[in-house]
Protein backbone atom coordinates (compact mmCIF):
# COMPACT_ATOMS: atom_id res chain seq x y z
CA UNK A 1 0.00 0.00 0.00
CA UNK A 2 1.17 3.51 -0.47
CA UNK A 3 -0.22 6.55 1.79
CA UNK A 4 3.06 8.67 0.71
CA UNK A 5 4.94 9.55 -2.44
CA UNK A 6 6.52 12.93 -4.09
CA UNK A 7 4.06 14.45 -7.04
CA UNK A 8 4.97 15.48 -10.19
CA UNK A 9 4.87 19.95 -10.31
CA UNK A 10 7.58 20.86 -12.56
CA UNK A 11 5.54 22.31 -15.58
CA UNK A 12 8.15 20.37 -17.92
CA UNK A 13 8.24 17.55 -16.46
CA UNK A 14 4.12 17.20 -16.43
CA UNK A 15 4.33 18.29 -20.22
CA UNK A 16 6.95 15.61 -21.26
CA UNK A 17 5.68 12.88 -19.61
CA UNK A 18 2.16 13.22 -19.65
CA UNK A 19 1.88 15.71 -22.84
CA UNK A 20 -0.61 17.84 -19.52
CA UNK A 21 -0.09 21.90 -18.70
CA UNK A 22 -0.31 22.27 -14.66
CA UNK A 23 -3.27 22.96 -12.73
CA UNK A 24 -3.74 26.48 -10.89
CA UNK A 25 -1.18 26.68 -7.83
CA UNK A 26 -1.90 24.40 -4.49
CA UNK A 27 -0.69 21.36 -5.24
CA UNK A 28 1.84 19.30 -2.75
CA UNK A 29 4.95 18.33 -3.48
CA UNK A 30 5.23 15.92 -0.64
CA UNK A 31 1.79 14.09 -0.53
CA UNK A 32 -0.06 11.97 2.49
CA UNK A 33 -3.53 11.04 2.42
CA UNK A 34 -6.38 14.41 2.82
CA UNK A 35 -3.49 16.39 0.72
CA UNK A 36 -3.81 18.12 -2.34
CA UNK A 37 -1.64 16.58 -5.46
CA UNK A 38 -1.77 16.47 -9.50
CA UNK A 39 -3.63 13.75 -10.82
CA UNK A 40 -4.33 13.47 -15.21
CA UNK A 41 -7.90 12.46 -17.13
CA UNK A 42 -9.24 12.76 -19.90
CA UNK A 43 -10.42 15.74 -21.01
CA UNK A 44 -14.47 15.68 -20.50
CA UNK A 45 -14.50 17.89 -23.90
CA UNK A 46 -11.90 15.56 -25.83
CA UNK A 47 -14.49 13.90 -27.86
CA UNK A 48 -16.40 17.03 -29.29
CA UNK A 49 -13.95 17.26 -32.74
CA UNK A 50 -12.18 21.23 -31.55
CA UNK A 51 -8.56 20.51 -31.80
CA UNK A 52 -7.98 23.05 -29.73
CA UNK A 53 -9.04 21.39 -26.69
CA UNK A 54 -5.97 18.53 -25.49
CA UNK A 55 -7.12 14.52 -25.19
CA UNK A 56 -5.96 15.19 -21.32
CA UNK A 57 -6.16 17.53 -18.56
CA UNK A 58 -4.05 17.81 -15.24
CA UNK A 59 -6.34 18.60 -12.16
CA UNK A 60 -5.79 19.41 -8.59
CA UNK A 61 -7.52 16.54 -5.86
CA UNK A 62 -7.01 15.57 -2.77
CA UNK A 63 -5.27 11.97 -2.17
CA UNK A 64 -7.81 9.64 -0.84
CA UNK A 65 -11.37 9.47 -2.94
CA UNK A 66 -13.73 11.09 -1.69
CA UNK A 67 -17.36 9.70 -2.98
CA UNK A 68 -19.80 11.98 -3.67
CA UNK A 69 -22.31 10.75 -0.45
CA UNK A 70 -19.57 10.95 2.03
CA UNK A 71 -20.67 13.32 4.40
CA UNK A 72 -17.25 15.40 5.23
CA UNK A 73 -13.49 14.91 3.62
CA UNK A 74 -12.30 12.58 6.48
CA UNK A 75 -12.84 9.22 4.60
CA UNK A 76 -9.61 10.17 2.18
CA UNK A 77 -7.71 9.00 5.21
CA UNK A 78 -8.73 5.65 4.49
CA UNK A 79 -9.18 5.57 0.98
CA UNK A 80 -6.46 6.47 -0.82
CA UNK A 81 -5.41 2.76 -2.23
CA UNK A 82 -8.02 0.97 -4.31
CA UNK A 83 -7.56 -2.96 -3.70
CA UNK A 84 -8.05 -4.38 -7.72
CA UNK A 85 -9.32 -7.57 -6.53
CA UNK A 86 -12.64 -5.60 -4.82
CA UNK A 87 -12.41 -2.09 -6.45
CA UNK A 88 -16.15 -2.98 -8.06
CA UNK A 89 -17.68 -3.72 -5.64
CA UNK A 90 -16.39 -1.60 -2.46
CA UNK A 91 -18.99 1.17 -1.89
CA UNK A 92 -15.89 4.06 -1.71
CA UNK A 93 -14.94 3.21 -5.31
CA UNK A 94 -17.79 0.77 -7.45
CA UNK A 95 -18.92 4.58 -8.51
CA UNK A 96 -16.04 5.39 -10.03
CA UNK A 97 -14.82 2.15 -11.43
CA UNK A 98 -18.06 1.27 -13.13
CA UNK A 99 -18.28 4.80 -14.72
CA UNK A 100 -14.38 4.26 -15.79
CA UNK A 101 -12.97 7.40 -13.88
CA UNK A 102 -9.42 6.45 -14.73
CA UNK A 103 -6.86 8.65 -14.02
CA UNK A 104 -2.93 8.58 -13.74
CA UNK A 105 -1.20 10.41 -10.81
CA UNK A 106 2.50 11.20 -11.62
CA UNK A 107 5.01 10.62 -8.90
CA UNK A 108 8.68 10.90 -8.95
CA UNK A 109 8.69 8.34 -6.51
CA UNK A 110 6.83 6.26 -3.70
CA UNK A 111 8.01 5.72 -0.22
CA UNK A 112 7.73 2.05 1.75
CA UNK A 113 8.59 0.95 5.03
CA UNK A 114 11.22 -1.79 4.68
CA UNK A 115 10.88 -4.54 7.98
CA UNK A 116 14.11 -6.66 7.07
CA UNK A 117 15.87 -5.26 9.97
CA UNK A 118 13.22 -5.75 12.12
CA UNK A 119 12.27 -2.42 12.52
CA UNK A 120 10.61 0.21 10.14
CA UNK A 121 13.34 1.70 7.87
CA UNK A 122 11.88 4.17 5.28
CA UNK A 123 12.86 3.68 1.13
CA UNK A 124 12.42 5.62 -1.49
CA UNK A 125 11.30 4.01 -4.26
CA UNK A 126 11.73 5.15 -7.66
CA UNK A 127 12.16 4.60 -11.37
CA UNK A 128 15.75 3.11 -12.50
CA UNK A 129 15.79 5.19 -15.69
CA UNK A 130 14.64 8.38 -13.59
CA UNK A 131 11.26 9.20 -15.46
CA UNK A 132 8.38 9.92 -12.97
CA UNK A 133 5.94 7.03 -12.59
CA UNK A 134 2.46 7.12 -14.04
CA UNK A 135 0.30 5.02 -11.40
CA UNK A 136 -3.33 4.28 -12.15
CA UNK A 137 -6.11 5.66 -10.32
CA UNK A 138 -9.34 6.15 -10.26
CA UNK A 139 -10.75 9.95 -9.86
CA UNK A 140 -14.18 11.52 -7.56
CA UNK A 141 -15.99 14.72 -7.51
CA UNK A 142 -17.58 15.27 -4.27
CA UNK A 143 -19.67 18.73 -3.43
CA UNK A 144 -19.35 19.96 0.03
CA UNK A 145 -22.66 21.33 2.00
CA UNK A 146 -21.52 24.91 0.84
CA UNK A 147 -21.59 24.08 -2.77
CA UNK A 148 -17.69 23.97 -3.08
CA UNK A 149 -16.99 21.20 -5.36
CA UNK A 150 -13.66 18.91 -4.88
CA UNK A 151 -11.92 16.52 -6.85
CA UNK A 152 -10.33 13.18 -5.46
CA UNK A 153 -8.49 10.20 -6.24
CA UNK A 154 -7.17 6.99 -4.97
CA UNK A 155 -4.36 5.03 -6.25
CA UNK A 156 -5.31 1.09 -7.70
CA UNK A 157 -3.24 -2.03 -6.25
CA UNK A 158 -1.63 -5.80 -6.33
CA UNK A 159 -0.73 -8.31 -4.87
CA UNK A 160 3.06 -8.25 -4.92
CA UNK A 161 3.99 -11.55 -2.87
CA UNK A 162 5.79 -12.51 -5.90
CA UNK A 163 7.24 -9.16 -6.73
CA UNK A 164 10.78 -9.63 -6.17
CA UNK A 165 11.82 -6.03 -4.92
CA UNK A 166 7.84 -5.21 -3.48
CA UNK A 167 7.75 -8.35 -1.49
CA UNK A 168 10.76 -7.22 0.77
CA UNK A 169 8.46 -4.22 2.19
CA UNK A 170 5.98 -3.96 4.88
CA UNK A 171 5.53 -6.06 7.85
CA UNK A 172 6.44 -9.81 7.36
CA UNK A 173 3.31 -10.83 8.30
CA UNK A 174 1.48 -8.12 5.83
CA UNK A 175 0.20 -9.21 2.38
CA UNK A 176 2.94 -7.30 0.22
CA UNK A 177 0.99 -4.86 -2.15
CA UNK A 178 2.66 -2.24 -4.77
CA UNK A 179 0.91 0.71 -6.84
CA UNK A 180 0.16 -0.12 -10.53
CA UNK A 181 2.86 1.80 -12.53
CA UNK A 182 1.72 1.87 -15.97
CA UNK A 183 4.10 1.69 -19.31
CA UNK A 184 4.47 4.87 -20.62
CA UNK A 185 3.31 3.79 -23.97
CA UNK A 186 -0.02 2.93 -22.63
CA UNK A 187 -1.16 6.01 -20.68
CA UNK A 188 -4.02 6.63 -23.15
CA UNK A 189 -4.97 3.13 -23.63
CA UNK A 190 -5.71 3.38 -19.48
CA UNK A 191 -7.20 6.41 -19.65
CA UNK A 192 -9.35 5.24 -22.35
CA UNK A 193 -9.74 1.71 -21.11
CA UNK A 194 -13.41 0.60 -19.83
CA UNK A 195 -14.06 -1.78 -16.95
CA UNK A 196 -13.88 -5.31 -18.59
CA UNK A 197 -10.44 -4.09 -20.22
CA UNK A 198 -9.27 -2.24 -17.26
CA UNK A 199 -7.78 -5.79 -15.74
CA UNK A 200 -5.11 -6.05 -18.69
CA UNK A 201 -3.22 -2.96 -16.83
CA UNK A 202 -3.47 -4.83 -13.41
CA UNK A 203 0.27 -6.09 -13.64
CA UNK A 204 3.52 -5.88 -11.70
CA UNK A 205 5.94 -3.48 -12.40
CA UNK A 206 9.45 -5.26 -13.61
CA UNK A 207 11.80 -5.25 -10.03
CA UNK A 208 14.51 -4.29 -12.47
CA UNK A 209 12.88 -1.29 -13.83
CA UNK A 210 12.50 0.29 -10.00
CA UNK A 211 15.54 1.73 -7.14
CA UNK A 212 15.18 1.16 -3.87
CA UNK A 213 16.74 4.07 -1.48
CA UNK A 214 16.36 3.48 2.00
CA UNK A 215 16.30 7.11 3.64
CA UNK A 216 18.48 8.20 6.90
Amino acid sequence: MCSHYLSVNNPQNLKTYFDVTPPPAGAKEDIWPGYLGVFVRPHPLADVGDEAIPPREALLGAFGLIAHWASDTKIARHTYNARTETVAVKPSFRDAWRNARHCIIPAEAIFEPDWRSGKAVATRIARADGHPMGIAGLWAWWKSPLGDVLHSFTMLTINADAHPLMNQLHKPADEKRMVVILPEARYADWLNATPDQSKDFFRPYPAESLQATPLS
